[in-house]
């Protein structure tokens, strides 16, 4: 029974991120997207393993040719072009945020954790507009930070507030208890 969420629970993860990533409203060159919410909600839920799975998962997808990228885009790439950074390192944040949380993590510890690992999602953001897309660092941070910090923010608080009942209620299910 074990077994069965090694391999069921990053292909829901996968699944959530790839059905909230088309929700978009181009605002640039990166667009506004729930995307890293999902990834947000998977790394405070799921296990280290299982949320990085999952955001891999979600990459290979849309890698291979599936439309999973924000606003239906797919292909290798996607996975090399100007906003590349931000999709690989939506791998460390689910692995640090995951690490960061537990079953008896309060609100605070949750945007904490939430907080870093998306932080890190836009300084690999910024290293992939400045060189793969040739943007001077100060552009790359206009376009690429400072118009999603207060929408980031949002979303982070919601992550924390829906993740802390959310692991509540699933901390009494076999694969959940432990995380």
């Amino acid at each position: 029974m074990k077994k069965a969420y090694i391999y069921t629970v990053p292909a829901i993860g996968a699944a959530l991120i790839a059905v909230l990533a088309q929700i978009t409203i181009p605002i640039g060159p990166v667009p506004f997207t729930l995307q890293n919410f999902a990834i947000g909600l998977i790394a405070t839920v799921f296990r280290p393993r299982e949320a990085v799975l999952s955001v891999a998962l979600y990459l290979l997808l849309g890698g291979i040719g599936l439309p999973v990228f924000a606003g239906g885009a797919a292909g290798f790439h996607v996975l090399v072009g100007p906003s590349a950074g931000y999709l690989w390192f939506d791998l460390v944040y689910a692995g640090l945020a995951s690490y960061l949380t537990h079953t008896n993590s309060g609100v605070v510890r949750i945007f904490l954790s939430n907080l870093l690992g998306d932080s890190l999602v836009f300084v690999g953001g910024i290293l992939s507009l400045h060189f793969l897309a040739g943007m001077p660092l100060d552009k790359a941070l206009a376009v690429g930070v400072i118009p999603f910090i207060l929408p980031d923010l949002g979303k982070i608080i919601a992550i924390s507030f829906i993740g802390r009942p959310l692991l509540q209620r699933l901390s009494s299910q076999p694969y959940f208890s432990n995380k």
